[in-house]
């Protein structure tokens, strides 16, 4: 077994979520011999050792233990008729029961919040207590948000028709990058995971999946997993920086980007094509990319976007040299959100940052600065008032902690691919896939379950290999040597031109 039994067994207790599930299981006039603790036992060492999520797997992972550990764990009982060892339709029985408890009456797609509850509880527990004690100075609040698509073993309806043997799931979109087309259908549900990353400037930490959520495919995963990450506050779980793509920021406002700055979150998102470059003006103000503008901003600067992966570096140098520019005529922030949302800006003029004729006193400023040729005949508020009052409807969808698409939010928004490593490590076929025929039992509660269990013993994977990389690190820094970095396998055309 790859992860110690008493470690799982720690994550286990430390959650929680055995005592809750016994609870609502039924009783019975005798006792039965598999307990949910047991239970979740054999299916964290059943993926811990890269098997599928198989109740024949369980069984088998919980048999082959050693007969003292068996004993204590009550895979071995002593019944009338002698020393009794679990079946497998024991296993099948007991684990029916905790999906029925922790599923819905009428299922609609979504986890019960017991459920959701327990798959929290797990992904918390598997989380060492330096990384999510908040006083602990490793310790990170962060998050970077993904969905990636997961298949169900029932085969879809037939054409006209509804029926299946999975009627939770349904007909999603996902993105391929095979050779052929770059998306196509797939019968199944969504997965969202949120995972942690270090802070800006905090030292580094081991992505962890801190939180999951499973829906069907009818359902949007960015609202799925909103309220997945709005609870963590609650539980006493600061949220700092939510790091997120396209996929969530182009949802609309009361979807995702609202309710979680109102639990605390500060957004670091892609924007979408469709909400970049201006939106609209706000008392003379124009509105883009989450910031409002002077209005003599030049527009090739306000339609600035990312430079793609593998830009030269001189032409990211020119393209951060004109975000900073930008950055120049942007109004200026006089005030933080009040308790109904509302702040007030001032022209970028009045502070400092460009000349403008309407503000004589910026005339005076060194001519370093950008320079306002023509000024509006009929100067609007912005321009004629000394602030302005910016409701919390202004650029809801698109505001962030930093201004789109400067080099610091460049620098932050790198750290979304610790989301996507998540998604590639559950699909890695070397270890374990969760590939069509990885489970094959149906229904949104049992894969929901097998899926915390597989993310609480991945991150055990993560953190083995984490600290073997600190430790060496810290061996060759004791011998004067840089850390170790891995070597790069893309080889660029400049590279090619120049020869061996």
């Amino acid at each position: 077994m790859s992860i110690p039994l008493t470690v799982i067994e720690d994550i286990i207790d430390a959650s929680g979520a055995a005592p809750r599930i016994e609870t609502l299981l039924p009783a019975c006039v005798r006792s039965r011999q598999l307990t949910a603790r047991t239970l979740l036992i054999g299916m964290q060492a059943t993926l811990a050792d890269g098997r599928p999520a198989q109740l024949t797997r369980v069984h088998a992972a919980l048999t082959a233990l050693p007969q003292a550990d068996q004993i204590r764990l009550g895979v071995i009982t002593q019944w009338k008729t002698g020393p009794h060892r679990l079946t497998y339709r024991q296993v099948e029985h007991t684990f029916g029961l905790v999906a029925k408890a922790l599923g819905k009456d009428k299922p609609d797609g979504a986890p019960s919040p017991r459920l959701q509850a327990t798959c929290d509880s797990l992904l918390e527990a598997s989380i060492p207590g330096q990384y999510n004690n908040p006083s602990s100075p490793q310790a990170s609040a962060s998050l970077a948000a993904d969905w990636t698509d997961m298949e169900t073993w029932s085969r879809p309806p037939r054409h006209g028709s509804t029926e299946c043997a999975d009627p939770e799931a349904s007909w999603g979109h996902r993105n391929s990058n095979l050779p052929g087309p770059k998306g196509e259908m797939f019968f199944g549900y969504y997965l969202s995971a949120a995972v942690m990353v270090a802070e800006e400037h905090g030292p580094a930490v081991p992505e962890l999946a801190r939180r999951m959520t499973l829906s069907s495919c009818h359902l949007d995963p960015a609202r799925a997993l909103a309220p997945v990450l709005t609870a963590m506050p609650a539980a006493g779980i600061a949220l700092g920086d939510v790091i997120d793509d396209s996929g969530y920021a182009h949802r609309d406002a009361a979807a995702w980007a609202i309710p979680l700055r109102r639990a605390g979150a500060q957004l670091v998102q892609d924007l979408h094509p469709s909400d970049r470059g201006p939106r609209g003006t706000h008392h003379g103000a124009i509105i883009a990319n989450g910031n409002l503008y002077c209005p003599a901003t030049p527009k090739p600067l306000l339609e600035l976007a990312p430079p793609a992966p593998g830009t030269p570096p001189d032409t990211v140098a020119g393209h951060d040299q004109q975000a900073a520019e930008l950055a120049r005529h942007k109004l200026g922030r006089l005030t933080a959100d009040d308790a109904d949302g509302y702040h007030r800006v001032t022209c970028p003029a009045a502070m400092g940052k460009i000349r403008c004729p309407l503000r004589p006193a910026s005339m005076t400023l060194r001519r370093d600065r950008p320079q306002i040729l023509t000024p509006p005949q009929h100067p609007p508020a912005c321009c004629a008032q000394q602030t302005i009052t910016v409701p919390p409807q202004i650029a809801a969808k698109t505001r962030q902690k930093h201004d789109y698409p400067s080099a610091q939010w460049q620098r932050s928004y790198q750290r979304r691919t610790a989301a996507e490593r998540v998604n590639a490590t559950i699909k890695d076929t070397a270890t374990t896939s969760i590939a069509r025929g990885w489970c094959r039992l149906m229904g949104l509660a049992p894969l929901t379950l097998w899926i915390a269990c597989l993310l609480a013993a991945r991150n055990q994977r993560i953190l083995d290999a984490y600290d073997a990389r600190q430790q060496n690190n810290a061996r060759r820094a004791a011998a004067g040597l840089p850390p170790r970095t891995r070597k790069r396998r893309r080889t660029s055309l400049a590279q090619l031109a120049a020869g061996p």
